[in-house]
């Protein structure tokens, strides 16, 4: 009996102690795993669009189609050579497809109460786009288009937009400059702490943020890309996680 005692008094005494590091060994899992440094890079970079595109509608409405048409024909031709004019080569403009409507007025009948439309004329619009590296001259175009309204030219012009060739490759310049700083400010807790950082537990991208350089543009949660603005900045943020030492 006494033999028997002694027995079962050593398996809990085993039972207890294997418990005991068990539960040790978690909770040191536990603070090692906690024991982490989260932070957040920034990379900024201000950079200059050099591709811009611009483009303008031009129209004509007449009783007879074949006159419009005609009309409209003299107008892509003055418009045509006065871009060459201008310095812009062929290859750099075109002109899109010819829309034709017919044109109604509509009119009000005080003494009947009804409305009719009276036919207007066939009024066809033609687009000119242009798409260049040549940033000037597309802008002297765009500001000085009045010469061709004077000559008669029905025209409206859009507002240019600029865009930026290269941009995946300042992309991977920001990111890897995002990183870099989130691990410069990891450190520099670290130091603090009296401690040093270790293995890189998680890394994730912020959105990129692209705005006019001046421009009080807000930052956007699924991203901001400008093309307004010829001159930019673009802006991300990477968070990263690292273990503590």
């Amino acid at each position: 009996m006494n033999n028997r005692h002694t027995i079962i008094g050593i398996f809990i005494l085993l039972s207890v102690t294997l418990g005991s590091l068990i539960l040790g060994n978690a909770y040191k899992y536990k603070f090692k795993s906690s024991q982490t440094i989260t932070v957040t890079g920034n990379a900024k970079m201000d950079f200059e669009a050099d591709i811009v595109k611009w483009s303008a509608t031009f129209s004509k409405i007449n009783f007879d189609l074949k006159t419009a048409s005609e009309q409209l024909k003299n107008d892509r031709e003055i418009i045509k050579n006065y871009l060459i004019s201008k310095g812009i080569s062929e290859n750099e403009f075109r002109f899109g497809a010819v829309d034709i409507y017919k044109d109604y007025l509509n009119f009000y009948d005080e003494k009947s109460g009804a409305n009719y439309s009276k036919f207007n004329g066939y009024n066809l619009s033609q687009n000119v786009s242009i798409a260049s590296s040549q940033l000037d001259k597309v802008d002297n175009v765009s500001r000085e288009i009045s010469d061709l309204i004077s000559q008669g030219i029905e025209l409206s012009s859009q507002p240019a937009n600029y865009y930026y060739s290269k941009l995946e490759d300042l992309k991977l310049k920001l990111i890897a400059s995002a990183a870099e700083n989130a691990r410069l400010r990891a450190e520099n807790i670290a130091k603090q702490a009296n401690s040093n950082i270790g293995e890189l537990v998680k890394a994730d991208l912020g959105v990129f943020q692209i705005t006019g350089e001046y421009d009080d543009e807000d930052y956007s949660y699924g991203g901001v890309f400008n093309t307004t603005s010829r001159a930019k900045t673009a802006n991300v943020t990477v968070k990263m996680n690292f273990r503590s030492n």
